[in-house]
């Protein structure tokens, strides 16, 4: 996926200035998408000159004019064929678990803090997807009262729940494996 699909996307659900867009990439699309703020800036300039995108001044008081950026019919049709041609399977590259394989030559009790510190990340993000679905897919009616943008929204949502506890329940089987590994005396040679 290049970033110009996961901008279409976010711009369809709903338009908006590119630091809208940037902050709407930090609190949802960016836990699958990572951008920075010159990256979507840059890419919104290209996206526009191709024709892609269709941008109108909003007038602000006391502040310069903002760009309100929307998907034009060209950017509609970029994204369906996209939507329509097939994307391998991902790759896992974990940096984490192969430092973990490396721990056999050294000492795997030293890798103890940095595994706590990742299990605090994904706690942390866990607890972030939770309080959005709560926010946002909960309530009278939900998940009936779901047009078919939220169903998707809530669906990739519950996919990230899943991942992050999938992530804390195997962080937990590495941390129990390697205070076991500490406590056990090393073979006599």
């Amino acid at each position: 996926m290049a970033l110009d699909h996961a901008i279409l996307v976010s711009l369809l659900e709903k338009p908006g200035s590119g630091y809208e867009l940037a902050r709407r990439f930090e609190r949802s699309i960016g836990y699958f998408w990572t951008a920075t703020h010159q990256q979507i800036y840059r890419v919104l300039k290209r996206m526009e000159g191709d024709g892609l995108l269709a941008v109108r001044d909003v007038p602000q008081q006391g502040r310069p004019d903002k760009k309100e950026y929307s998907v034009a019919g060209p950017g509609r049709a970029a994204l369906s064929r996209w939507l329509h041609e097939p994307i391998e399977p991902e790759s896992l590259r974990h940096d984490l678990a192969v430092k973990i394989r490396g721990a056999a030559f050294d000492d795997p009790a030293a890798l103890v803090r940095e595994v706590e510190r990742h299990r605090q990340v994904h706690s942390d993000r866990l607890a972030h997807y939770l309080a959005g679905e709560a926010r946002d897919f909960t309530g009278p009616g939900a998940p009936d009262a779901l047009d078919t943008g939220q169903e998707l929204q809530h669906v990739v949502l519950r996919g990230g729940i899943a991942y992050e506890r999938m992530s804390l329940a195997w962080l937990d089987d590495v941390l129990a494996t390697l205070h076991r590994i500490a406590a056990t005396p090393p073979p006599a040679a």
